[in-house]
């Protein structure tokens, strides 16, 4: 088995972030950390760290202790992009944590349509075109991120990773020669 690949396992019952507006994905099957994080554009440090504080957990299966390993789903490897999207903006961790606490409470239902917005301090959840206008008008709104755009990212990213774990490896000229002389 390569790092790329899902890897099935036994679900367990936990609340989810996203629910609606997510491509048809296997419940059971997850992620390894590394390629979770990859896929979200952070360091595996993060990803632990994220985990142990509870900011994103894994649904397909938590640490259980020493040498286990945590699998991620794919609304948890997007709750993770959009985390780093909004670290990368400048959102302290705190304010991220206030935000990720409050899309659980609100229960989204059209997540191609949801647009995070921020004035820098705090974060505002937008579902249609209205309330983003609505905020830019006051003046609140500085910068967005388009939940459906960073959706499809992390949807090709984890289908190129599938790809490349199925591919043969690639054979350097000196392993080329090597393999030639033994033969």
């Amino acid at each position: 088995m390569t790092v790329g690949e899902p890897v099935g396992e036994p679900s367990f019952a936990t609340e989810l972030l996203f629910t609606d507006g997510l491509p048809e994905m296997d419940d059971e099957v997850g992620y390894r950390g590394a390629v979770a994080a990859r896929a979200a554009g952070i360091t595996y440090r993060q990803l632990d760290y994220w985990a142990r504080t509870e900011l994103v957990e894994p649904t397909v299966r938590g640490a259980t202790g020493s040498g286990s390993q945590r699998l991620y789903g794919f609304r948890d490897i997007l709750v993770l992009k959009l985390v780093k999207r909004l670290l990368d903006t400048g959102i302290s961790l705190q304010q991220i944590r206030t935000a990720v606490e409050q899309l659980r409470a609100s229960g989204i239902r059209d997540l191609a349509g949801t647009t995070l917005m921020s004035d820098g301090a705090s974060v505002y959840l937008c579902t249609s075109n209205d309330e983003v206008i609505d905020l830019v008008s006051r003046g609140q709104g500085v910068f967005g991120i388009a939940v459906g755009k960073v959706l499809r990212e992390v949807e090709s990213e984890l289908v190129d990773f599938e790809v490349q774990a199925q591919a043969p490896a690639a054979v350097d000229e000196l392993a080329a020669r090597r393999a030639a002389r033994s033969a």
